[in-house]
């Protein structure tokens, strides 16, 4: 009988020492994600600063090795020294509870040299090496053997496991929330530098009556409604961005003195707006620059976008914080959702009733070939002529939709092609015949719940645009320079406008470091305000 018995033990414990494992295991996995999450947090916050002193010539230089690659390949130093370093910090808790505190001292000690070294390797982007690793993996393998021969309580040491990995879960989830927050606080937030631009421009138009003299003597050009010269419309409250695009399409135009650029901005950066684009020349393009708030005729008894700005719901949810970021991603609550500029593309035909074709263009381009080629391409009676994104399956229609809506889903294909905003040839007198903007308004009026599509301008233009675009060929407009960095250079460079698209913008201190440069080009450092403004 007790022989029957310790034959029967011995599978029993067999099974406990296969489960602790499987325990420890995904113990290490765990804090490996922890642990990629939190080095790509700190590598965002000491970027800056080893850059800078590395710019005043100091020693500390950053070299090309991609840490988190180098953390997740199973055959590098780094990889075994933080799984080892993860089953550690396991022991250290399970030797405490036992009291066993001197090998939790030895382990603790141990694991504080596995992490300068790591540290040491995602500053100086280099590497660890077998012989800088070996000494503390033979330690830590000998501590943990120890570890794992004092036969701690099976059903004890399993709870612990369990309770911990759940505590790492949380962790790491809370570290992902946190880091998607600050994204896009930084994204949202403006710069110091076009902060102080913005106001030494804005003293420049109350200071200076010359200025606003010369404002109401361009404002009844006969330019601005010659329909034989090539219209651009930019609606936007950034002024550095707005003129990066206007530069950017006069330097690439052949003719740049037969362009005309509508911009509109908003009361609080006009005469900003204006007073840059008064004081500096664009190849003699022809500017004029609006005030939104003077759009009297765009309100809420019109525009069911102006009486959605206005609900108390849509306040709440876009200017309340962040309370509830596990509900509601952090991005979809971003107030240039509900920015009227935003939403001023639909009403085109209306704020330029006596134009016939005009090339819009967001604010966050770089414009690299002569765009006055758009304007004589066949867009076959279609209203708008758009680059179509369907390449990547999750842009089709039913991505950005809800089809579970019956209203959606009997009018419109699941599987139609997605497009993009940012450059757009519109057929204004096409536009006009087919009463678009009377669309848009009876999609905004249906999604009054937010039941049909969450935020933004494209869904509604989806949606108001269907069956009336024509596809453009897609080096018309590149897209993805805000988010996405691994785009083929020859793409780039036969693009004919490149798009920041996302939240890294080329005017924040998160922007993309090799598309940055591109943006740039079109930015004239020498201009005295902009040495005044520039960050130190």
């Amino acid at each position: 009988m007790r022989r029957r018995a310790a034959e029967y033990r011995r599978p029993v414990r067999r099974r406990f020492s296969y489960w602790i494992w499987v325990l420890l295991s995904l113990f290490c996995i765990a804090g490996l994600v922890l642990f990629v999450v939190q080095h790509n947090h700190e590598e965002d916050q000491i970027e800056y600063p080893v850059q800078e002193r590395y710019a005043q010539g100091g020693h500390v230089t950053k070299g090309s090795l991609n840490f988190t690659e180098e953390i997740l390949s199973a055959t590098s130093y780094s990889r075994q020294l933080a799984e080892q370093m993860t089953l550690a910090k396991a022991y250290v808790i399970i030797a405490k509870e036992h009291n066993s505190l001197h090998l939790a001292w030895e382990l603790s000690s141990k694991i504080r040299s596995c992490q300068l070294l790591l540290s040491r390797a995602a500053m100086t982007g280099k590497p660890v090496t077998l012989e800088e690793a070996e000494s503390i993996i033979t330690s830590l393998s000998s501590l943990i053997f120890k570890a794992q021969d004092l036969h701690y309580d099976i059903a004890t040491t399993i709870m612990t496991m369990k309770s911990h990995i759940q505590a790492l879960e949380e962790r790491a989830n809370a570290a992902i929330v946190q880091s998607t927050v600050f994204g896009q606080l930084a994204a949202e937030a403006l710069p110091k530098s076009l902060h102080c631009l913005n106001i030494k421009l804005m003293s420049d138009w109350l200071k200076k009556p010359s200025l606003q003299e010369l404002s109401h003597e361009k404002r009844n050009s006969p330019r601005l409604m010659d329909n034989n010269l090539y219209h651009f419309c930019i609606f936007s409250d950034n002024v550095l961005a707005t003129s990066v695009v206007v530069n950017s399409t006069v330097s690439n135009a052949d003719h740049p003195k037969q362009l005309v650029f509508h911009i509109v901005t908003n009361g609080v950066n006009y005469g900003a707006m204006q007073s840059w684009f008064l004081s500096n020349d664009f190849k003699g393009a022809t500017i004029e620059v609006q005030n939104i708030e003077e759009f009297h005729w765009l309100n809420a008894s019109y525009s069911p976008i102006v009486k959605q700005q206005l609900s108390a719901g849509s306040r709440a949810f876009y200017f309340g914080g962040y309370r509830d970021v596990n509900e509601v991603e952090p991005k979809m609550r971003n107030p240039k959702y509900l920015s009227l500029l935003n939403h001023l593309r639909f009403y085109i035909p209306e704020i330029y009733p006596q134009l016939e074709k005009v090339v819009f263009l967001d604010d966050d381009v770089v414009v690299q070939k002569d765009l006055t080629l758009l304007f004589s391409l066949d867009l076959h009676g279609n209203v708008n002529g758009a680059v179509e994104t369907c390449l990547e399956a999750f842009h089709r229609y039913y991505k950005y939709l809800n089809f579970s809506n019956p209203i959606i889903s009997s009018k419109f294909d699941p599987q139609a092609c997605g497009w993009a905003f940012g450059m757009n040839i519109f057929d204004l007198v096409a536009w006009r015949r087919a009463n678009v903007t009377a669309r848009y308004h009876y999609w905004q009026e249906q999604n009054a719940d937010g039941t049909l599509w969450r935020v933004g301008t494209l869904p509604p233009g989806l949606l108001s645009f269907y069956g009336l675009t024509e596809p453009l060929d897609r080096r018309w407009h590149v897209m993805g320079l805000g988010y996405d960095l691994n785009i083929d250079n020859r793409l780039i460079e036969s693009a004919a406008v490149i798009h920041y698209n996302g939240n890294m913008k080329p005017w924040l201190k998160v922007a993309i470091d090799r598309y940055k440069q591109l943006w740039d080009r079109y930015i004239n450092q020498s201009h005295p305000y902009l040495q005044d403004c520039a960050p130190s």
